[in-house]
């Protein structure tokens, strides 16, 4: 079983790529939170658990949770974020 870890900065339309951003800026949003990234990956179709008291390294150490997505089946994690992302971008409209 493969966990892929999830950082809300992946999604953040604020970061540069070279900051942590992974997805395209057109599904990035601003101060994206792990709520609605669980939220979006079970919409997808996955199982997600959030993890509150993690700090993504890049971001200074600042604690913004992860979340974990268990068992993406042959998904990519690229593949998933796309798809994660398009969702989150959905949510705040």
């Amino acid at each position: 079983m493969v966990e892929n870890v999830i950082w809300p900065a992946y999604f953040d339309a604020t970061l540069s790529r070279r900051e942590g951003r992974r997805v395209p800026r057109s599904l990035a949003v601003d101060d994206p939170t792990v709520d609605e990234i669980a939220q979006a990956v079970g919409q997808v179709g996955y199982d997600a658990v959030i993890e509150r008291e993690k700090a993504y390294p890049r971001r200074g150490w600042t604690e913004s949770g992860r979340v974990l997505v268990k068992d993406a089946g042959d998904a990519g994690k690229s593949d998933l974020l796309q798809a994660v992302g398009a969702y989150v971008a959905t949510l705040r409209e």
